[in-house]
């Protein structure tokens, strides 16, 4: 359809300039642009229909080149009278379709009754010029040596003028009113309106002026410009051009929607929501509700109940949730409520965005509640293993050694009795006893330490590192801890040197614990990375403190990160909130590196602290 739009506006352009006598045509260049002005009708229609928006503007520019006539058709249709007068009656038509497109520019429609009553008054006087010209025309109305109209019942020249200068003047009144009102419009604006309409008024004030000057010199019967008749061209094309900018525009803020969906990953903090949609959407007016369930209304970031009648003037947009809740009220200027995409992609944005926050509000309070169950499972298996740990120290230990004893006693008395063989059952039996008593104060302290519980790290390290078959030396710069601290250091430690001496063929071995003070996060304005800073330290306190263990060995190193042993050690770890890390590339050795927090909350909501203590002289020992 615009292929053959422009093909019938080229075939006018260029049949009448050829059929018109050399002394007679017009400027080369001057005939170039006129027949250029319909072809940028015809291509803003295609791209309109390409963007899908205002098909009504479409179609009007789709029209315009085939009521775009040029004056020097007249020398090719001059012999037939039927046809000259219905072109002569239709050949201004297009400056209607113009004034049309821009009062419904850039919506589509109308904006109001006065739009439609100036586009029906100019329709209605082009039907009575067009009646006119039918039924009074000459051939001197027209610049031809045309045949006789074949429409004419009535020779009235006079008449004929009168009508025609009426119909002219009246057209340049119109369009000088559209130009006004398009102007004034958008100097009353607000910055949506006045960015999104932006170069038409000057396209229409251009074009409103010289249409001003042709009257006049038609109306004097005096010579047209070409400087006006150029500029004239150059304003009536830019009409089509500002339309489609103007939808282009619209679209373009639809795709600015797009960074609204970083703040959606968050949750939807209200003040940020409010700046980022204005800034989106240029309107610095624009105010976001929010629904408070518990009083029934909208409130906004400052907690400010909407006022009912802060919406004059202004778009009010709703946004619920699929289930029909209120989340929130939008008010915007009016500019934007014919943007029915713009306005749904904020929709789906602010929706995400409070899902999302909603969402992680719910996975927030199910990982606390993890961590509080983890740390109630842990304090619980170490009350459990204090509780066996003194059950055996004070059962089944004294029940040993009072055997032990009694076993010595019954012993000495078959010796002195002479009674060799019972003596010697009886030694037997204190040796197996010894063993049993041996072995079970091991189990015992594998349970839980009592040098744990005595004397804390401090004590409990060198202890543990003097046992361990590869030659370790300690550095412990620790006092008295959390109980729960303490117990975690102390089995990750002994889990440690026990994987280093069956596996890393070692020859040395380091150990350190100390007090350390975790640096704050420091916000790189990379939000991923801050919840992978805070998912690695989630429980270390900005400047908080931290107990560190740091166990190393010169071994054979590539120690499997998903083995048994180290997956028990992590989650022993997490379980108090703490991280663990480790080092072992294949044959650099083993380190294995473990902050626990000192500032975890307990099951019954009070903050852990440590037990203040004298400093503990550094250890050494291998």
């Amino acid at each position: 359809m615009i292929v053959g739009v422009i093909a019938a506006s080229l075939a006018m352009s260029i049949g009448g300039y050829l059929a018109t006598p050399p002394d007679e045509r017009f400027d080369p260049s001057y005939a170039t642009l006129h027949a250029i002005v319909p072809l940028v009708f015809a291509i803003c229609a295609a791209i309109a229909w390409r963007l899908d928006v205002a098909p009504s503007a479409a179609r009007l520019m789709a029209v315009f080149p085939l009521l775009w006539i040029p004056q020097t058709i007249y020398n090719v249709i001059a012999p037939l009278g039927w046809l000259w007068p219905v072109v002569r009656g239709v050949d201004l038509l297009w400056g209607v379709l113009a004034g049309v497109l821009v009062l419904i520019y850039p919506r589509g429609t109308f904006d109001d009754n006065t739009d439609r009553a100036i586009a029906y008054s100019a329709f209605a006087v082009s039907a009575v010029n067009f009646a006119a010209v039918l039924l009074l025309a000459v051939p001197d109305a027209v610049p031809c040596d045309c045949a006789p109209n074949a429409y004419s019942f009535l020779d009235a020249p006079t008449a004929f003028a009168i009508i025609d200068a009426g119909f002219r003047l009246f057209g340049g009144a119109l369009v000088v009113v559209v130009a006004v009102r398009m102007l004034l419009r958008w100097m009353r604006g607000s910055v949506p309106a006045r960015t999104i309409v932006f170069l038409m008024p000057v396209a229409l004030l251009a074009w409103a002026t010289t249409l001003a000057i042709q009257v006049v010199s038609y109306a004097v019967d005096t010579a047209f410009d070409e400087v006006a008749a150029t500029i004239s061209l150059i304003a009536i094309a830019t009409i089509p051009v500002c339309f489609v900018a103007g939808i282009a525009h619209a679209r373009n803020l639809r795709a600015r929607v797009a960074d609204l969906m970083r703040i959606t990953r968050e949750s939807a903090d209200r003040t940020l929501w409010e700046e980022s949609l204005a800034r989106t959407l240029r309107d610095p007016s624009v105010r976001v509700y929010w629904w408070d369930d518990r009083d029934g209304a909208y409130t906004d970031a400052a907690g400010e109940p909407l006022d009912v009648g802060d919406g004059g003037g202004a778009g009010m947009l709703p946004i619920t949730s699929p289930s029909g809740a209120r989340l929130a009220l939008i008010r915007h200027d009016l500019a934007l409520t014919d943007n029915t995409r713009l306005l749904d992609g904020v929709s789906s944005a602010l929706r995400l965005s409070v899902d999302n926050g909603r969402l992680r509000s719910q996975v927030e309070a199910t990982l606390a509640q993890v961590r509080e169950s983890r740390e109630r499972l842990v304090r619980a298996s170490l009350d459990t293993r204090r509780r066996i740990e003194r059950d055996l120290h004070d059962g089944a230990q004294q029940r040993i050694v009072a055997l032990g004893l009694q076993l010595r006693v019954l012993a000495d008395r078959a010796s002195a009795a002479g009674e060799g063989d019972l003596a010697a059952r009886a030694e037997e039996a204190i040796t197996e006893s010894g063993v049993a008593l041996r072995e079970l104060r091991e189990l015992a302290h594998g349970i839980h330490p009592s040098l744990l519980s005595a004397g804390g790290l401090a004590l409990a390290v060198p202890e543990l590192a003097g046992r361990c078959p590869v030659p370790t030396e300690i550095d412990v710069r620790v006092g008295r801890l959390p109980e729960v601290i303490e117990s975690t250091v102390y089995f990750v430690l002994s889990e440690s040197l026990a994987n280093m001496a069956k596996h890393a063929k070692a020859t040395r071995s380091w150990v350190s614990v100390e007090v350390v003070t975790m640096e704050a996060d420091v916000d790189d304005g990379d939000p991923e990375a801050d919840r992978a800073d805070d998912a690695e330290a989630a429980v270390a306190q900005s400047e908080g403190e931290a107990v560190r263990l740091v166990v190393r060995d010169d071994g054979v190193g590539g120690v499997d990160p998903r083995g048994t042993g180290i997956l028990g050690m992590a989650d022993r770890v997490e379980a108090v909130g703490g991280t663990f890390a480790l080092d072992s590339p294949a044959g650099g050795g083993t380190r294995i590196c473990v902050d626990l927090p000192l500032g975890a909350v307990d099951p019954a909501g009070d903050v852990v602290a440590a037990v203040p203590m004298p400093e503990a002289e550094p250890a050494a020992a291998e």
